[in-house]
């Protein structure tokens, strides 16, 4: 997600609550903001990929996704 793209999603969110948009913005808008959330997704998940846990003895669990049958 360039600066560009960021500057765009936010002009378009001012104008949005100003003088509204129009059907082709409203679009513009949607497909932006959709590759906004999942560029930050996949950098989240990069991150967690490479998350440790450091027990106080010492050893390191790698952090894995929670399994949705497991009930807490």
């Amino acid at each position: 997600m360039t600066q560009e793209k960021i500057n765009r999603i936010n002009e378009l969110a001012k104008k949005q609550k100003t003088v509204g948009l129009t059907d082709e913005e409203k679009q513009e808008q949607y497909i932006l903001r959709r590759e906004y959330i999942d560029s930050f997704k996949m950098s989240l998940v990069s991150q967690l990929e490479n998350t440790y846990i450091v027990n106080p003895d010492g050893t390191k669990k790698k952090v894995t996704a929670k399994d949705e049958n497991i009930s807490n």
